[in-house]
């Protein structure tokens, strides 16, 4: 899209703003909005019930994404912030996580965090200011403004310092009318490429499950010297169906080792480096993407009280998000929400075995013990039953999978690429409207000519 610039510029006084439309002004912001104005009392009834927002239910590109139904006398402390149709939400703490939200049409019941500025507009247009406030170097003067390392924060007040243009009203509503339509047909398309990743994704999940329960398709099979269309037998297993006739049904335990990790003491620094042999956390694990570096390591000291992994084990998350798995091709050491599934080497391959560790999510989830935090300990993960088939077709079809999971890896790879252009896209275009690098206010009477 080809679009005019302002024939008129001035110097804008802000360096992030450069120069701006001759007829624009620039303003702190509060001198156009109020910022905090209501919160719920601590008079207010313990029984109400309202619908509350954190830090961790907003984004800048998707807005309000969750919400909790809490009563005020168990609330935290920190849900506290009422909110109105057109205010917008900036969060102040956390604020690398760019948590900032137009509010539309909201619930009498919304309540949000007292770590969001609550944003209302007073003599600025509410959708502009919404635009305004997720423009790029806004989020950025936010961020700057933040102190702290764990937990960055900054004050109200000084999101308020923040300068924003200003142009007319008019033309305040033409821009964010502009965005609006831009912004929602880029939306539309990205949400049409992620609908295509989460399909391949299920193709590669279907692809997986059905090669570790059945065997390799015909052609595959003929050309890795194996027999093709094998005759089947019940499994006597509900999820995994009927298998090769020639294959086995082993439970975990008498095929592999399963090894719980542990956490040397925190409080001891000298278990820590920055550099050592990687200390694997759920957070780490990436499916068949082998682990090449962790957020923590482990001295020579904190080695000394941990178990260490051979390299090439399945590592699987038993504690919180059951079924979650990865592995390294190096030596590791995982903390206790892992367990580690070392694959005896003469009954199934350590390639193959993390197939089946995939294809078994679903049992680990199942199996898990469902209290606040989902628990599957060694003895309920020891008894999954597997399909085991003879080693030569263990590798075939390791082999196989490797290759055909790498080609829609590269498909999800290219969509990925093509969702992160576009929002790139997004990003820009709102910048360029909002500081008037591009003049958008005559563009729907040249689509209406055209």
């Amino acid at each position: 899209m080809k679009l005019p610039a302002y024939p008129r510029t001035k110097p804008s006084g802000v360096d992030w703003l450069g120069d701006m439309p001759e007829h624009w002004d620039v303003k702190r912001l509060k001198y156009s909005a109020s910022i905090n104005d209501e919160a719920l009392a601590e008079t207010t009834s313990p029984d109400f019930e309202f619908e509350y927002v954190d830090i961790g239910g907003v984004s800048a590109v998707d807005g309000i994404t969750a919400t909790e139904q809490v009563v005020f006398e168990n609330a935290p402390s920190r849900a506290r912030r009422k909110v109105r149709h057109g205010d917008t939400i900036v969060s102040t703490v956390r604020t690398y996580l760019r948590a900032i939200a137009p509010i539309k049409n909201p619930p009498e019941n919304l309540i949000v965090s007292t770590g969001f500025a609550v944003v209302r507009p007073r003599t600025v247009e509410p959708a502009f200011l919404a635009y305004a406030l997720r423009e790029a170097s806004f989020i950025e003067s936010v961020v700057a403004r933040s102190v702290g390392v764990s937990y960055p924060a900054c004050n109200a007040s000084e999101v308020g310092d923040i300068s924003i243009p200003l142009p007319a009203p008019a033309e305040q509503r033409a821009i964010a009318a502009f965005l609006d339509r831009e912004t929602g047909r880029i939306d539309r398309l990205v949400a049409k490429k992620r609908e295509l990743i989460e399909r391949l994704k299920e193709k590669r999940t279907a692809l997986i499950s059905r090669t570790v329960t059945r065997g390799l398709p015909a052609e595959a099979a003929h050309s890795a010297g194996l027999p093709a269309n094998l005759p089947l037998k019940p499994s006597g297993l509900d999820w995994l169906g009927d298998i090769p006739e020639h294959w086995e049904v082993k439970r975990l335990r008498f095929v592999a080792r399963i090894q719980t990790g542990n956490t040397p003491s925190k409080s001891d620094d000298d278990n820590y480096s920055d550099e050592g042999m990687m200390w694997v956390k759920p957070d780490d694990l990436s499916g068949f993407e082998p682990i090449t570096r962790t957020k923590e390591y482990l001295s020579k000291t904190g080695l000394k009280l941990s178990r260490p992994v051979p390299a090439g084990a399945s590592l699987v998350c038993c504690i919180g998000t059951v079924g979650k798995f990865g592995f390294s091709n190096k030596q590791v050491a995982t903390n206790q929400q892992i367990n580690a599934v070392v694959f005896g080497a003469r009954k199934v391959s350590s390639d193959f075995g993390r197939y089946l560790i995939a294809a078994t999510e679903g049992d680990h989830i199942s199996r898990a013990n469902k209290n606040v935090v989902s628990i599957l300990n060694t003895t309920q993960q020891s008894n999954i039953s597997i399909p085991v088939p003879p080693l030569p077709e263990q590798r075939a079809i390791a082999a196989y999978l490797d290759k055909e999971t790498a080609k829609l890896d590269a498909l999800v790879g290219k969509v990925e690429e093509a969702v992160e252009r576009l929002q790139e896209y997004r990003t820009a275009l709102i910048t360029a409207a909002l500081t008037g690098k591009i003049d958008v206010t005559n563009q729907p009477k040249q689509r209406g000519a055209k």
